[in-house]
């Protein structure tokens, strides 16, 4: 099947980081600052939602690798916003470019990559449903 999704294609989110978005509570480190596995879940949610409403009933994009760097910390209860940037796009396979900012500064990057597949099949292989 192919997917029309134009190079270009943007989203945006916002989020305030609470308690349940720090480090402390993912476990991935000691302090109450906006954790990188929070950071990460926002971009990749990001770039999903900006492409979602291309896609024909059925089909999801699933997320598969994302190279990141978390720049500067967050406190709680400060406003992040991410944006992400479709750079390209082959068949089912699709490239994003994606950043998030505090209300001061830059303080992540990634390259994400995802792919478009029927969820319903995608789920059959999974759980291993027998084909007659």
């Amino acid at each position: 099947m192919e997917f029309n999704i134009q190079a270009g294609t943007q989203g945006q989110q916002t989020q305030t980081v609470s308690a349940a978005d720090t480090a402390v509570y993912f476990g991935s480190g000691l302090i109450e600052v906006y954790a990188t596995p929070a950071m990460i879940a926002l971009m990749e949610k990001t770039a999903q939602l900006s492409i979602q409403p291309f896609l024909p009933e059925g089909f999801i994009s699933l997320g598969t690798e994302i190279s990141a760097s978390h720049i500067k910390p967050t406190l709680v209860g400060e406003t992040v916003r991410c944006e992400s940037i479709l750079k390209s796009s082959e068949g089912n396979k699709m490239l994003f470019s994606i950043k998030v900012w505090n209300e001061k500064e830059l303080i992540g990057e990634a390259i994400h990559r995802r792919y478009i597949v029927n969820a319903l099949k995608f789920m059959d292989k999974l759980v291993g449903e027998d084909e007659d």
